[in-house]
């Protein structure tokens, strides 16, 4: 019998991949969203314009009522005041398979949002391992029986060899980014068996052939890694969520194949994520 989430009644967490159809998927909304402290790159350039909270709230729930319309279950998170970067529900956990893993955040401005998570998980008894080394969701993709992970300022290697240990059926391979990427999912997003978007230059000679060994891939250019270009959200049926500022990088997925459906995330993206980071998968079918 396959593991996938209808056939095992008791699993209320199933994602074996990054492109299945997104069934139930946890957010937050950027109502307390602001840059206070510069925890990555992007946020260097938007410091003193800060984010528009108006507009970032009307983006996300444009966004939401997208996913809503494409089938997706969307459970919302208490927002908090004294988390500013709640919004990106991805690096607090992930799922590979049917294990839940609950992250071990290595930014005291965002240790706090991973007790809101556990506090939900725990009233609505779904089972979490919670790992102790530095490691974040946006550095975590799963393709089957293939785990992809970022080492990075957020994702250390004691965190991935816990989870090797953890997952002895899969594959797991170690992806080192270069300086100055916050997470792998800024660079590298699984939309298909067969496709990945790809940052070429974050990576190794070596890695960019590891990936390309399994993917063919549709790069981004500089500016378009600037733009969030590699952070969209596939959500089932070959259908792409994707920034409307990368009209050129959008064309090329169409031109893969793909339904594209182009969105302005242009106040969340200031704090260097966008519609991957927004989004916690518990089930894809």
């Amino acid at each position: 019998m396959s593991l996938n989430s209808p056939l095992v009644p008791k699993s209320k967490t199933y994602c074996s991949n990054e492109y299945g159809k997104l069934k139930k998927v946890v957010v937050v909304s950027p109502e307390n969203m602001q840059i206070n402290e510069i925890i990555n790159e992007t946020q260097k350039h938007f410091l003193k314009e800060n984010i528009n909270i108006d507009k970032a709230v009307q983006q996300h729930e444009t966004f939401v009522d997208t996913l809503k319309k494409n089938g997706s279950e969307v459970i919302h998170l208490q927002s908090s005041k004294e988390f500013n970067e709640q919004v990106f529900t991805r690096d607090i956990g992930f799922t590979i398979h049917d294990q839940f893993f609950v992250s071990a955040m290595n930014t005291e401005v965002r240790r706090g949002e991973v007790n809101t998570l556990k506090k939900w998980l725990e009233t609505n008894e779904i089972p979490y391992h919670e790992l102790l080394h530095s490691i974040e969701g946006g550095d975590v993709l799963v393709d089957e029986e293939n785990i992809w992970i970022g080492v990075s300022g957020r994702t250390n290697q004691l965190a991935i060899q816990s989870l090797r240990n953890q997952l002895p059926q899969f594959s797991v391979h170690e992806l080192p980014l270069k300086e100055g990427i916050l997470h792998l999912d800024c660079v590298f997003t699984i939309i298909s068996e067969e496709w990945a978007i790809v940052y070429p230059q974050a990576f190794s000679k070596e890695d960019l052939e590891t990936i390309k060994k399994h993917y063919k891939i549709i790069t981004v250019s500089d500016h378009e890694q600037f733009q969030m270009g590699p952070n969209v959200l596939a959500i089932g049926d070959e259908k792409i969520i994707s920034l409307t500022q990368n009209p050129a990088l959008n064309e090329r997925i169409r031109a893969a194949g793909f339904d594209v459906t182009e969105l302005d995330l242009s106040e969340i993206i200031k704090s260097g994520g966008s519609f991957r980071c927004c989004t916690l998968p518990l089930i894809r079918e």
